[in-house]
């Protein structure tokens, strides 16, 4: 299969661990689940509630794959940010008349942060009697970022075609930088609606928790006082008016998934404005959850809004 025609999900795999990781999330998550499925079926002394379980499985799923691709994103994006340093070197030792393959390895001298390994490794191949060509290949395949690919393709294409790879060189450098100048605007740009989503998000929680305390409170305090006034056929009574407490609980049930969902839906959203991955919100939906999971049961465990 070539590199062209791979799959997204094998994008993702080819990171490391990730592999691994995902494998723990989701025996951690089917873990939750069981739990949760012997907590409503009251098969034994389990300590929480099944939406808690719900709550937590999830996190066990988004928190380790979301921060642990979103490290390796972090990774590739600091290899990709000093790509263009080496590719100027290369281009100016070029320019002095030097092959591709002593302009490689002439630049190997310089540090390129996370991507001075790699690069003294295909100098190493070079002296080995590797062609550049082949040493571009391989130092492509080990990277494995869609920058570095597109790069090294440009360069080996230029290279075989006998054209003047100095300033090849000097103009993928240059539309390198431009990637990245555009990449950091639209993080810029799309910072604020990631802060309007968490406070939104707040918002909604602090809306759910004052209905419950106030709103629904008072409910069934009239609730019971009409139940009471009837029973005692005082002045007090409504006239056969009714107010059907037995209902605030399943508000209450109905108001801990609405929380649940939009941490877990404006998780995602977050992640793909922020970087168009969907992978990054998996981050923010597992901060989501926790946040409200922590308001709702631990700050308010006493509410009974997790049933």
């Amino acid at each position: 299969m070539s590199k062209e025609k791979k799959s997204s999900l094998q994008k993702i795999l080819s990171l490391g661990y990730t592999k691994e990781v995902m494998i723990i999330a989701v025996i951690g998550s089917a873990i939750c689940l069981f739990l949760a499925l012997l907590s409503y079926l009251d098969a034994g002394p389990i300590p929480l509630e099944p939406l808690d379980w719900s709550m937590i499985a999830a996190m066990a799923f988004f928190g380790p794959v979301g921060f642990y691709v979103n490290h390796k994103n972090t990774q590739i994006e600091r290899i990709e940010r000093r790509l263009p340093d080496f590719l100027r070197d290369v281009s100016e030792a070029g320019r002095f008349g030097m092959t591709l393959a002593d302009a490689i390895v002439v630049s190997a001298e310089g540090r390129y942060g996370e991507l001075t390994p790699e690069i003294r490794k295909m100098a190493a191949q070079i002296h080995w009697g590797v062609p550049a060509n082949k040493a571009l290949d391989l130092f492509s395949q080990r990277v494995d970022t869609p920058l570095v690919n597109r790069v090294v393709a440009i360069i080996t294409k230029a290279n075989q075609a006998g054209g003047n790879v100095a300033d090849v060189l000097t103009m993928v450098s240059k539309d390198a930088k431009k990637v990245h100048q555009t990449e950091d605007e639209q993080k810029i740009a799309m910072t604020s609606y990631l802060a309007v989503i968490y406070v939104s998000f707040a918002v909604f929680i602090v809306v759910i928790i004052i209905l419950n305390t106030q709103f629904l409170t008072q409910m069934e305090l009239a609730g019971a006082a009409v139940e009471v006034g009837d029973a005692q056929e005082t002045p007090g009574g409504m006239g056969g008016a009714e107010i059907q407490t037995e209902y605030i609980p399943v508000i209450q049930y109905i108001f801990t998934l609405a929380v649940f969902a939009h941490a877990v839906g404006d998780g995602i959203v977050a992640g793909v404005l922020q970087d168009g991955k969907i992978t990054n919100g998996m981050k923010h939906s597992f901060i989501l959850t926790l946040i409200g999971f922590v308001a709702l049961r631990i700050l308010f465990g006493g509410m009974g809004l997790l049933l």
